[in-house]
């Protein structure tokens, strides 16, 4: 890196803005930059002058700043725009309203045999790179493939399934040949050894699932996204859905005060523990009542909360007092409707990044727009303190 040559960098100022526009909005990459180049109040919440419009970056450095700032970096942002409306008393942390969701990936419904396929093709584009030859196991996997699509008795799925496994069992012993003998650098053999790991991975679950077993743990759904998990959360539709858990906590008004990411579904009475230490690190204080369905109640879960901590509610009325009961029922409502604006509204109904780490950016940047609509939606309704108002200098 030298500060004296090449093309200066975006400001971080205005690479934190145009990541908060974009969720904020809704926008691509490519729609972002030229909404900069399009949209005067774009421009300025942006802070980019009018000297810099002909130059400025294309819609493809975006994803470079993403992987450069990382996870960390995005949470700097939400960190710092948090920060301003607890401080400012927007956001109380009297109430806490927990619950979890799924955060689907960006692929298409998951078959095992596109899975081998696309694992296959994996394979094969970075043999050929390297001058790995998998011709003939690419020419067999193509003529059983047509012979499959072409064949419309799906009864015979098991034993096609059989074929394409072998293939693909063929080619990964080509491939282990190659990466035993790999003279590449320290980051190329770690790339080959983590796409080996991941071709063993599938071809143990084809095994799996050839010997007639239904659950497999930790079970391989995308090879472009491995963290991705077949995850069940008693909907009715979709009964299932692939992607990673999102746990979502709020506070009454409807603010997002905690985002965590998890692969697979680890269960909620055993996350729950770390979201109410989240919730009480972000807010600077322990929350009053908290309120969750019943998948949070586990006796330790109650035990452990704090004195300060004095109403409960984890899905029985019986929970609280007759006094509190109602107010409880309808925040338990309540939660349903903020995850609901979360997912079809907000940015959490398809995340478009990858690997859990991706996931969890996906989900901090969302965050930031949510809270910055929520504080919208309650500035118009002029039902934000007179005092809030004052300390943010909008009054």
């Amino acid at each position: 890196y030298s500060d004296t040559e090449g093309r200066p960098g975006i400001p971080i100022r205005t690479a934190a803005a145009l990541f908060i526009i974009q969720k904020f909005r809704g926008f691509s990459d490519r729609e972002a930059v030229s909404q900069v180049r399009e949209n005067r109040y774009i421009q300025y919440f942006c802070n980019v002058p009018d000297s810099s419009l002909p130059t400025f970056i294309h819609h493809s450095s975006l994803s470079r700043i993403r992987s450069r700032l990382g996870e960390e970096g995005a949470a700097v942002i939400e960190s710092a725009v948090f920060a301003v409306l607890r401080e400012s008393g927007v956001i109380n942390g009297d109430c806490i309203l927990m619950d979890s969701t799924v955060l689907p990936g960006n692929i298409a419904y998951p078959t095992d045999i596109g899975l081998i396929c696309g694992a296959f093709e994996k394979m094969r584009l970075y043999a050929e790179d390297h001058g790995i030859s998998l011709r003939q196991n690419e020419k067999e996997l193509k003529e059983l493939r047509r012979e499959y699509n072409m064949n419309k008795d799906k009864s015979k799925t098991a034993e096609y399934l059989f074929e394409f496994a072998m293939i693909f069992s063929d080619a990964i012993r080509i491939f282990e040949e190659y990466a035993a003998d790999f003279a590449g650098s320290e980051r190329e053999k770690e790339e080959v050894g983590d796409l080996l790991t991941l071709l063993r991975r599938i071809n143990e679950q084809n095994g799996q699932k050839i010997a007639g077993e239904k659950h497999i743990k930790n079970r391989i759904v995308s090879v472009s996204d491995p963290d991705m998990r077949p995850i069940r959360k008693g909907k009715s539709h979709p009964d299932c859905e692939f992607g990673t858990t999102v746990q979502m906590s709020f506070n009454r008004d409807g603010f997002m005060t905690g985002i965590e990411n998890f692969i697979g579904n680890p269960g909620d009475a055993k996350i729950f523990g770390g979201a109410f230490g989240l919730f009480a690190e972000r807010m600077k204080g322990i929350p009053v009542t908290v309120v969750t369905d019943s998948g949070y109640r586990s006796r330790s879960n109650i035990e452990n909360l704090p004195p300060q901590t004095v109403n409960i509610f984890m899905g029985r009325s019986s929970d609280v007092t007759a006094e509190k009961r109602d107010f409880c029922k309808s925040a338990r409502a309540a939660t349903e409707g903020f995850i609901a604006a979360a997912k079809n509204l907000r940015g959490f109904g398809r995340s478009l990044y990858r690997w859990l780490k991706g996931h969890r950016i996906w989900s901090i940047l969302c965050q930031t727009a949510y809270n910055l609509k929520k504080f919208l939606q309650l500035y118009f309704a002029d039902k934000i303190k007179e005092e809030s108002l004052i300390k943010l200098g909008l009054a």
